[in-house]
């Protein structure tokens, strides 16, 4: 069985609450579960500490025995220090386009100009 741990949304429309919870991969995102581990209320400031409250100890038991956390999740577990952080690289996103590349010589060009006159 694929294990997973992953959020679970609930809350009324707009007002999403979240269930982190360890589950198997293959049922539906709010549907069956087999442990709920903790809580996630995006609404509250980034600072409070109500806003992820975890289970460390179950979610760590479950990682053991081989659940893979989502992406999201994986972020909340190193913000809590439980995980660490890989190395994350932006390749080509960050990366302007040739127009940008090409502006940004010409304006350089442009600077530098006046300067040595």
């Amino acid at each position: 069985m694929a294990m997973k741990i992953r959020l679970a949304r609930g809350g009324s429309k707009k007002r999403p609450h979240y269930s982190i919870v360890a589950a198997d991969s293959r049922m539906p995102r709010d549907g069956r579960f087999i442990e709920k581990l903790g809580t996630y209320n995006p609404l509250l400031a980034k600072d409070s500490e109500d806003r992820v409250k975890m289970n460390v100890e179950r979610v760590q038991y479950w990682i053991s025995q081989g659940a893979q956390p989502t992406d999201r999740i994986a972020r909340m577990l190193e913000a809590a220090g439980v995980r660490e952080k890989p190395v994350r690289a932006n390749l080509k996103k960050g990366e302007p386009g040739d127009k940008a590349k090409k502006r940004a010589t010409e304006k350089a060009a442009k600077a530098a100009a006046p300067a040595s006159e």
